[in-house]
């Protein structure tokens, strides 16, 4: 599968981006699932943690860019979501903490040099980080009836 290249800056524009992009940025956060399930029977807390974060990251951004929008630094696509898409009501509240969670948990397991992140934490943050994944995959999903690709 093609590698969707950094974008060094906020850009903003409907229609600016096809669906492609978005299908592919959907399958990473898939991929990175998968990859939590073999970490977490390795025992690898923190490093499922991380992937489940960067799950739900590379689904928060093909939802902004389904509005033309991508950015550069993990907060601003934090940021921008929660304003374009949980501070409107189109996505559920409690996403926003469950993000900065998956956010600090992924710092912790990257990070930390002692253990940070317990099995407990890593097996919440795959559960959140699923169903952020799915949340955003049947917001981005055309409605019943319309003939398009459903991603």
């Amino acid at each position: 599968m093609p590698r969707i290249p950094p974008v060094p800056q906020h850009r903003s524009g409907r229609g600016a981006f096809v669906r492609p992009e978005l299908t592919a940025l959907l399958a990473l956060a898939d991929e990175k699932l998968r990859a939590t399930g073999l970490l977490i029977a390795g025992g690898a807390w923190g490093d499922a943690s991380s992937r489940a974060y960067y799950a739900a990251f590379h689904a928060v951004s093909a939802a902004l860019l389904s509005r033309g929008e991508t950015y550069s630094r993990h907060g601003q696509v934090l940021g921008a979501f929660n304003r374009a898409f949980v501070h409107t009501g189109l996505l559920p509240n409690e996403f926003t903490a469950l993000l900065t969670r998956l956010f600090e948990n992924r710092q912790s397991g990257d990070y930390d040099v002692l253990p940070g992140v317990t099995e407990a934490e890593a097996r919440q943050d795959i559960a959140d980080a699923q169903r952020i994944v799915e949340a955003v995959r049947r917001f981005l999903s055309p409605p019943p009836g319309v003939d398009d690709e459903v991603i």
